[in-house]
């Protein structure tokens, strides 16, 4: 099993583009702040980098977990994985809220 390593690093969404920076509180960002687009390269637990599938995740829905607050429900477009990622101060998570209760 591998250890836990926590990376916290710029990278280019492959979405919507965009450079996005490093997470603000010193987390390590895995998500796109602006489309929240997410990346599937975990396979057991967060940070394993154990995936072979390498596809865009798309977020598809919000919940809220007592103890890390707001949560993003990502769903890979290839395999159909789903995964929860908590949400970062500087996320456009609010114009993400408004599109689903208008759905």
């Amino acid at each position: 099993m591998k250890k836990f390593t926590m990376i916290n690093e710029w990278f280019s969404c492959e979405n919507c583009w965009e450079e996005i920076t490093k997470h603000p509180t010193g987390s390590a960002r895995n998500h796109c702040l602006n489309c929240l687009y997410s990346k599937h390269l975990d396979k057991d637990f967060p940070w394993d980098r154990e995936s072979e599938c390498f596809w865009l995740m798309k977020p598809i829905w919000i919940d809220y977990k007592k103890n890390k607050g707001n949560m993003i429900k990502h769903k890979c477009l290839k395999c159909g994985k789903e995964i929860l990622n908590q949400v970062a101060p500087d996320d456009n998570f609010l114009d993400f809220v408004k599109k689903i209760n208008m759905q």
